[in-house]
Protein backbone atom coordinates (compact mmCIF):
# COMPACT_ATOMS: atom_id res chain seq x y z
CA UNK A 1 0.00 0.00 0.00
CA UNK A 2 1.39 3.43 -0.93
CA UNK A 3 1.25 6.04 1.82
CA UNK A 4 0.50 9.60 0.71
CA UNK A 5 3.28 12.05 1.69
CA UNK A 6 2.64 14.38 4.59
CA UNK A 7 2.39 18.01 3.39
CA UNK A 8 5.21 20.23 4.58
CA UNK A 9 4.44 21.81 7.93
CA UNK A 10 1.62 19.39 8.72
CA UNK A 11 1.50 17.36 11.90
CA UNK A 12 2.76 13.79 11.39
CA UNK A 13 -0.68 12.30 12.05
CA UNK A 14 -2.65 14.78 9.91
CA UNK A 15 -4.58 13.22 7.01
CA UNK A 16 -3.54 13.96 3.46
CA UNK A 17 -5.53 16.84 1.86
CA UNK A 18 -7.42 14.45 -0.43
CA UNK A 19 -8.18 11.84 2.23
CA UNK A 20 -11.79 10.73 2.66
CA UNK A 21 -13.80 12.49 5.34
CA UNK A 22 -14.31 10.64 8.63
CA UNK A 23 -17.00 7.94 8.30
CA UNK A 24 -19.44 9.55 10.72
CA UNK A 25 -19.24 13.09 9.38
CA UNK A 26 -21.68 15.13 7.31
CA UNK A 27 -18.92 15.52 4.72
CA UNK A 28 -18.69 11.75 4.36
CA UNK A 29 -22.46 11.52 3.89
CA UNK A 30 -22.32 14.20 1.17
CA UNK A 31 -19.42 12.39 -0.50
CA UNK A 32 -21.32 9.10 -0.59
CA UNK A 33 -24.52 10.74 -1.86
CA UNK A 34 -22.54 12.35 -4.66
CA UNK A 35 -21.15 9.00 -5.76
CA UNK A 36 -24.57 7.37 -5.38
CA UNK A 37 -26.04 9.95 -7.78
CA UNK A 38 -23.24 9.49 -10.28
CA UNK A 39 -23.51 5.70 -10.31
CA UNK A 40 -27.30 5.63 -10.67
CA UNK A 41 -27.28 8.17 -13.52
CA UNK A 42 -24.52 6.18 -15.25
CA UNK A 43 -26.26 2.81 -15.07
CA UNK A 44 -29.99 3.66 -15.21
CA UNK A 45 -31.80 3.73 -18.54
CA UNK A 46 -33.43 6.82 -20.04
CA UNK A 47 -36.38 5.10 -21.73
CA UNK A 48 -40.03 5.03 -20.64
CA UNK A 49 -39.12 2.54 -17.92
CA UNK A 50 -37.62 4.73 -15.20
CA UNK A 51 -36.77 1.74 -13.00
CA UNK A 52 -33.86 -0.55 -13.87
CA UNK A 53 -33.49 -3.89 -12.09
CA UNK A 54 -29.81 -4.59 -11.51
CA UNK A 55 -30.18 -7.74 -9.38
CA UNK A 56 -33.04 -9.88 -8.20
CA UNK A 57 -34.87 -7.60 -5.78
CA UNK A 58 -32.50 -4.65 -6.29
CA UNK A 59 -33.23 -1.71 -8.61
CA UNK A 60 -32.22 1.85 -9.42
CA UNK A 61 -34.50 4.62 -10.66
CA UNK A 62 -33.65 7.84 -12.49
CA UNK A 63 -36.19 10.48 -13.58
CA UNK A 64 -35.32 13.71 -15.39
CA UNK A 65 -38.61 15.43 -14.70
CA UNK A 66 -41.31 15.20 -12.02
CA UNK A 67 -43.55 12.18 -12.51
CA UNK A 68 -47.31 11.80 -12.33
CA UNK A 69 -48.77 9.93 -9.34
CA UNK A 70 -48.66 6.17 -9.90
CA UNK A 71 -50.68 3.68 -7.85
CA UNK A 72 -48.91 0.47 -6.85
CA UNK A 73 -48.69 -2.22 -4.21
CA UNK A 74 -45.54 -1.54 -2.22
CA UNK A 75 -43.89 -4.65 -0.80
CA UNK A 76 -41.49 -4.80 2.16
CA UNK A 77 -38.57 -2.80 0.85
CA UNK A 78 -35.89 -0.15 1.31
CA UNK A 79 -35.64 3.00 -0.82
CA UNK A 80 -32.66 5.37 -0.52
CA UNK A 81 -32.99 8.74 -2.26
CA UNK A 82 -29.76 10.12 -3.71
CA UNK A 83 -31.24 13.27 -5.22
CA UNK A 84 -34.64 14.92 -5.50
CA UNK A 85 -37.81 14.34 -3.50
CA UNK A 86 -40.14 11.32 -3.52
CA UNK A 87 -43.70 11.39 -2.23
CA UNK A 88 -45.46 8.20 -1.14
CA UNK A 89 -49.14 8.56 -0.24
CA UNK A 90 -50.76 6.00 2.03
CA UNK A 91 -54.51 6.33 2.65
CA UNK A 92 -54.42 10.01 1.69
CA UNK A 93 -51.45 10.88 3.93
CA UNK A 94 -48.28 12.03 2.09
CA UNK A 95 -44.85 10.87 3.24
CA UNK A 96 -42.06 12.92 1.62
CA UNK A 97 -38.42 11.87 1.71
CA UNK A 98 -35.48 13.50 -0.02
CA UNK A 99 -31.78 13.17 -0.78
CA UNK A 100 -30.02 11.56 2.15
CA UNK A 101 -33.13 9.89 3.53
CA UNK A 102 -34.53 6.38 3.21
CA UNK A 103 -37.96 4.78 3.41
CA UNK A 104 -38.67 1.37 4.92
CA UNK A 105 -41.92 -0.41 4.00
CA UNK A 106 -42.69 -3.33 6.32
CA UNK A 107 -45.87 -4.86 4.81
CA UNK A 108 -47.68 -4.92 1.46
CA UNK A 109 -49.38 -1.53 1.14
CA UNK A 110 -51.53 0.14 -1.56
CA UNK A 111 -49.69 3.41 -2.13
CA UNK A 112 -49.40 6.19 -4.67
CA UNK A 113 -45.91 7.44 -5.48
CA UNK A 114 -44.33 10.22 -7.50
CA UNK A 115 -41.06 12.10 -7.92
CA UNK A 116 -41.67 15.72 -6.94
CA UNK A 117 -38.31 17.30 -7.80
CA UNK A 118 -36.32 16.32 -10.89
CA UNK A 119 -34.80 17.97 -13.96
CA UNK A 120 -32.06 17.39 -16.54
CA UNK A 121 -29.35 18.90 -14.36
CA UNK A 122 -30.48 17.31 -11.09
CA UNK A 123 -32.46 14.13 -11.84
CA UNK A 124 -34.36 12.23 -9.18
CA UNK A 125 -32.38 9.10 -8.28
CA UNK A 126 -33.21 6.29 -5.88
CA UNK A 127 -31.80 2.90 -4.90
CA UNK A 128 -34.34 0.27 -3.83
CA UNK A 129 -34.09 -3.22 -2.39
CA UNK A 130 -36.67 -5.82 -1.40
CA UNK A 131 -36.61 -6.78 2.28
CA UNK A 132 -36.89 -10.56 2.37
CA UNK A 133 -37.88 -12.00 5.78
CA UNK A 134 -35.80 -15.12 5.04
CA UNK A 135 -32.68 -12.96 4.58
CA UNK A 136 -33.35 -10.86 7.68
CA UNK A 137 -34.10 -13.74 10.06
CA UNK A 138 -30.54 -15.19 10.29
CA UNK A 139 -29.13 -11.75 11.13
CA UNK A 140 -31.43 -11.47 14.12
CA UNK A 141 -29.42 -14.23 15.78
CA UNK A 142 -26.39 -11.92 15.69
CA UNK A 143 -27.97 -9.08 17.63
CA UNK A 144 -28.94 -9.14 21.26
CA UNK A 145 -31.50 -6.39 20.75
CA UNK A 146 -34.70 -8.30 20.08
CA UNK A 147 -37.08 -6.04 21.99
CA UNK A 148 -40.33 -5.68 20.10
CA UNK A 149 -41.62 -2.12 19.69
CA UNK A 150 -44.86 -1.37 21.53
CA UNK A 151 -46.40 -0.31 18.22
CA UNK A 152 -45.36 -0.50 14.60
CA UNK A 153 -46.15 1.17 11.33
CA UNK A 154 -46.25 0.07 7.73
CA UNK A 155 -43.70 2.62 6.58
CA UNK A 156 -41.18 5.00 8.11
CA UNK A 157 -38.60 7.58 6.96
CA UNK A 158 -35.14 8.16 8.47
CA UNK A 159 -31.88 9.93 7.62
CA UNK A 160 -29.35 7.67 5.92
CA UNK A 161 -26.06 7.25 7.77
CA UNK A 162 -22.65 6.79 6.11
CA UNK A 163 -22.71 3.24 7.47
CA UNK A 164 -25.81 2.50 5.35
CA UNK A 165 -24.80 4.52 2.29
CA UNK A 166 -21.34 2.95 2.06
CA UNK A 167 -22.45 -0.63 1.19
CA UNK A 168 -25.13 0.74 -1.16
CA UNK A 169 -22.45 2.65 -3.09
CA UNK A 170 -20.05 -0.33 -3.06
CA UNK A 171 -22.78 -2.52 -4.54
CA UNK A 172 -23.37 -0.05 -7.38
CA UNK A 173 -19.64 0.21 -8.09
CA UNK A 174 -19.71 -3.48 -9.03
CA UNK A 175 -22.16 -2.93 -11.89
CA UNK A 176 -19.29 -2.48 -14.34
CA UNK A 177 -17.67 -5.72 -13.11
CA UNK A 178 -20.26 -8.50 -13.62
CA UNK A 179 -18.07 -11.31 -12.24
CA UNK A 180 -17.36 -9.38 -9.06
CA UNK A 181 -21.02 -8.43 -8.79
CA UNK A 182 -22.14 -12.05 -8.97
CA UNK A 183 -19.75 -13.15 -6.23
CA UNK A 184 -19.73 -10.15 -3.90
CA UNK A 185 -23.30 -8.82 -4.12
CA UNK A 186 -24.87 -11.31 -1.67
CA UNK A 187 -22.45 -10.28 1.06
CA UNK A 188 -23.02 -6.57 0.44
CA UNK A 189 -26.80 -7.01 0.44
CA UNK A 190 -26.44 -8.79 3.78
CA UNK A 191 -24.41 -5.84 5.06
CA UNK A 192 -27.15 -3.41 3.97
CA UNK A 193 -29.70 -5.46 5.90
CA UNK A 194 -27.44 -5.43 8.95
CA UNK A 195 -27.14 -1.64 8.80
CA UNK A 196 -30.93 -1.41 8.68
CA UNK A 197 -31.35 -3.78 11.61
CA UNK A 198 -28.88 -1.79 13.72
CA UNK A 199 -30.11 1.62 12.53
CA UNK A 200 -32.97 3.98 13.35
CA UNK A 201 -35.59 1.66 11.86
CA UNK A 202 -34.05 -1.48 13.30
CA UNK A 203 -37.08 -2.38 15.42
CA UNK A 204 -39.31 -2.19 12.34
CA UNK A 205 -36.94 -4.21 10.14
CA UNK A 206 -36.48 -6.87 12.82
CA UNK A 207 -40.25 -7.35 12.91
CA UNK A 208 -40.13 -8.26 9.20
CA UNK A 209 -37.77 -11.14 9.95
CA UNK A 210 -39.52 -12.50 13.05
CA UNK A 211 -41.90 -15.32 12.14
CA UNK A 212 -44.06 -14.69 15.20
CA UNK A 213 -44.06 -10.88 15.12
CA UNK A 214 -47.15 -8.71 14.83
CA UNK A 215 -46.04 -7.62 11.36
CA UNK A 216 -45.73 -11.25 10.25
CA UNK A 217 -49.27 -11.99 11.46
CA UNK A 218 -50.71 -8.87 9.81
CA UNK A 219 -48.82 -9.66 6.60
CA UNK A 220 -50.54 -13.05 6.52
CA UNK A 221 -53.97 -11.40 6.60
CA UNK A 222 -52.93 -8.83 4.00
CA UNK A 223 -51.93 -11.62 1.62
CA UNK A 224 -55.32 -13.25 2.20
CA UNK A 225 -57.18 -10.02 1.41
CA UNK A 226 -55.13 -9.52 -1.75
CA UNK A 227 -56.01 -13.02 -2.98
CA UNK A 228 -59.68 -12.84 -1.97
CA UNK A 229 -60.44 -9.12 -2.42
CA UNK A 230 -63.65 -9.87 -4.32
CA UNK A 231 -65.12 -11.93 -1.47
CA UNK A 232 -67.01 -10.77 1.64
CA UNK A 233 -64.63 -9.93 4.47
CA UNK A 234 -65.20 -11.17 8.02
CA UNK A 235 -63.07 -9.54 10.72
CA UNK A 236 -63.45 -12.54 13.04
CA UNK A 237 -61.98 -14.87 10.40
CA UNK A 238 -59.04 -12.53 9.75
CA UNK A 239 -58.40 -12.21 13.47
CA UNK A 240 -58.27 -16.01 13.73
CA UNK A 241 -55.82 -16.11 10.83
CA UNK A 242 -53.62 -13.57 12.64
CA UNK A 243 -53.93 -15.41 15.94
CA UNK A 244 -55.32 -12.31 17.66
CA UNK A 245 -58.53 -11.18 19.27
CA UNK A 246 -60.72 -9.09 16.93
CA UNK A 247 -59.93 -5.89 18.86
CA UNK A 248 -56.17 -6.54 18.89
CA UNK A 249 -56.21 -7.49 15.21
CA UNK A 250 -58.09 -4.31 14.28
CA UNK A 251 -55.63 -2.19 16.27
CA UNK A 252 -52.52 -3.81 14.82
CA UNK A 253 -53.89 -3.81 11.26
CA UNK A 254 -54.66 -0.11 11.43
CA UNK A 255 -51.26 0.63 12.93
CA UNK A 256 -49.51 -1.20 10.08
CA UNK A 257 -51.60 0.05 7.16
CA UNK A 258 -53.12 3.34 8.38
CA UNK A 259 -56.55 1.97 7.49
CA UNK A 260 -59.11 -0.59 8.59
CA UNK A 261 -59.32 -4.02 6.92
CA UNK A 262 -62.49 -2.92 5.09
CA UNK A 263 -60.77 0.22 3.79
CA UNK A 264 -57.76 -1.85 2.74
CA UNK A 265 -59.99 -4.27 0.82
CA UNK A 266 -61.72 -1.34 -0.89
CA UNK A 267 -58.36 0.07 -2.04
CA UNK A 268 -57.41 -3.30 -3.52
CA UNK A 269 -60.79 -3.64 -5.27
CA UNK A 270 -60.60 -0.17 -6.79
CA UNK A 271 -57.03 -0.63 -8.01
CA UNK A 272 -57.90 -3.97 -9.58
CA UNK A 273 -60.95 -2.39 -11.21
CA UNK A 274 -58.85 0.41 -12.65
CA UNK A 275 -56.33 -2.05 -14.06
CA UNK A 276 -59.18 -3.93 -15.78
CA UNK A 277 -60.71 -0.72 -17.12
CA UNK A 278 -57.45 0.53 -18.59
CA UNK A 279 -56.47 -2.74 -20.27
CA UNK A 280 -59.68 -4.09 -21.76
CA UNK A 281 -63.22 -3.37 -22.96
CA UNK A 282 -65.05 -1.00 -20.65
CA UNK A 283 -68.16 -2.49 -19.05
CA UNK A 284 -68.38 -0.57 -15.80
CA UNK A 285 -71.12 -2.63 -14.17
CA UNK A 286 -69.43 -5.93 -15.04
CA UNK A 287 -66.04 -4.79 -13.78
CA UNK A 288 -67.56 -3.52 -10.55
CA UNK A 289 -69.19 -6.90 -10.03
CA UNK A 290 -65.97 -8.77 -10.83
CA UNK A 291 -64.03 -6.94 -8.10
CA UNK A 292 -66.74 -7.51 -5.50
CA UNK A 293 -69.19 -4.61 -5.73
CA UNK A 294 -72.87 -5.57 -5.62
CA UNK A 295 -74.01 -2.00 -6.34
CA UNK A 296 -72.91 -0.28 -9.58
CA UNK A 297 -73.70 3.14 -8.10
CA UNK A 298 -71.55 2.47 -5.04
CA UNK A 299 -68.72 1.27 -7.28
CA UNK A 300 -68.88 4.42 -9.43
CA UNK A 301 -69.09 6.67 -6.38
CA UNK A 302 -66.10 5.14 -4.61
CA UNK A 303 -64.09 4.93 -7.85
CA UNK A 304 -64.63 8.63 -8.49
CA UNK A 305 -63.59 9.50 -4.95
CA UNK A 306 -60.39 7.47 -5.33
CA UNK A 307 -59.34 8.51 -8.84
CA UNK A 308 -61.04 11.86 -9.47
CA UNK A 309 -63.41 10.70 -12.23
CA UNK A 310 -66.09 8.01 -12.69
CA UNK A 311 -64.89 4.72 -14.20
CA UNK A 312 -65.99 5.28 -17.80
CA UNK A 313 -64.58 8.80 -17.98
CA UNK A 314 -61.32 7.74 -16.34
CA UNK A 315 -60.86 4.94 -18.89
CA UNK A 316 -61.64 7.30 -21.79
CA UNK A 317 -59.20 9.89 -20.45
CA UNK A 318 -56.38 7.36 -20.30
CA UNK A 319 -57.21 6.00 -23.76
CA UNK A 320 -57.08 9.54 -25.16
CA UNK A 321 -53.65 10.20 -23.68
CA UNK A 322 -52.31 6.80 -24.65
Amino acid sequence: MTVAPVPEGAAPDAPAPDAAAPPGSAARTAELLGELRTLIVRHAGRGPQLKTEILDGVAITCAYRPTLPVSAMAEPSLAVVGQGVKRTILNGVPHDYRAGQYLVVSVDLPVTGQALEADEDEPFVVFSMTLDPAAIAPLLLETGNTTKPPAFTGLAVSDATPELLDPVVRLLRLLCRPDDLRVLAPGIEREILWRLITGDQGALVRQIGLANSSIAHISRTIRWIRRHYDEPLRIADLADLAGMSPSAFHRHFRSATSMTPIQFQKQIRLREARALLLTGPVDVADIGHRVGYGSPSQFSREYRKAFGAPPGRDAARHAEHG
